[in-house]
């Protein structure tokens, strides 16, 4: 299956609750942090949501 790697380059402070609730599905709090997600519509849509708080560092499959 399909993976991408997604770090948290933004903080959520003075954000809309909506991106703040956005990185928490994704799994992101602290900046910096890296998680490896599935590739799917729905994490894809999550990403490009907020692409002020996050960036895709590495695609894998």
């Amino acid at each position: 299956m399909a993976t991408i790697v997604v770090k948290q380059v933004g903080s959520p402070i003075r954000r809309p609750k909506v991106q703040r609730e956005t990185l928490k599905g994704l799994g992101l709090n602290k900046m910096h942090r890296t998680r490896e997600l599935e590739d799917t519509p729905s994490i894809r849509g999550m990403v490009n949501a907020i692409p002020h708080l996050v960036r895709i560092v590495e695609e894998k499959g």
